[in-house]
């Protein structure tokens, strides 16, 4: 069983949602305080969405100073893994965790309504539940989401594999390349605009974010054995 911080900020609106769905995927999931500097021994980190303080500068912008961003940083970087939904994904942007940052929708209207993304890549422990190229439906809620990178940073990110999620059938918020989700290049850290944890229960319409839960309880698992065939491996060469 993994243990899952789901980090809370002043403003965030989807923790308990997103703590039930970790939870419901078999993890131990508990919530952290943005001011708090100790993730407790976790495995995985999530930062959820809906907004954080300092978002009428921009979104993200001032929770990255957060005490508990400096511990997110230090797990990303020991190769722990995190995920950002919504709010979260522009705080990890604002981080400097992920690339490019999230902007005002191309309309300047705030979205609420169901989205089409594509699986582009199930190498990450949010996505290996999936299978590539399939379509996903799941609601999106912002007014921050076209996803913006420089042209640069964009080549990059598509010859490396990055784009972990893509909008089909239309672009909702006009992000580059209908970019839904991306990853860092450790691919550890992967943020989503769609909420996987408002659509993991039939009573919510269907289940197809639930796999971004479970998914963390399989990497885990196939982790593990990786790790012990290492070691078997080093006992047999000896």
């Amino acid at each position: 069983m993994k243990r899952v911080a789901v980090i809370v900020f002043p403003g965030s609106n989807c923790d308990a949602e997103t703590l039930a769905a970790a939870r419901a995927a078999g993890s131990d999931a508990y919530f952290v305080w943005h001011r708090d500097t100790d993730l407790r021994q976790a495995d995985v980190v999530i930062l959820p969405g809906g907004f954080s303080y300092g978002d009428y500068l921009r979104s993200g912008a001032i929770a990255r100073f957060s005490k508990v961003m400096g511990a997110v940083a230090e797990h990303a970087r020991a190769g722990g893994a995190v995920l950002g939904i919504c709010n979260g994904f522009q705080i990890l942007c604002e981080a400097g965790l992920l690339p490019g940052g999230l902007m005002r929708n191309a309309r300047l209207r705030f979205l609420s309504r169901p989205v089409w993304v594509r699986v582009e890549q199930t190498d990450t422990p949010f996505t290996c539940f999936y299978e590539p190229g399939e379509v996903l439906e799941l609601p999106v809620a912002h007014g921050d989401g076209r996803y913006v990178v420089d042209p640069r940073t964009a080549t990059e990110l598509e010859a490396t594999d990055r784009v972990v999620w893509r909008y089909v059938r239309d672009n909702p918020n006009g992000s580059t390349n209908e970019i839904a989700g991306v990853t860092n290049a450790g691919r550890n850290v992967v943020g989503i605009m769609p909420h996987p944890e408002r659509r993991d229960a039939p009573a919510l319409g269907g289940q197809d974010g639930a796999r971004v839960f479970h998914s963390m309880e399989a990497r885990h698992a196939t982790q593990h054995v990786a790790d012990v065939r290492a070691v078997d491996d080093r006992h047999l060469r000896v």
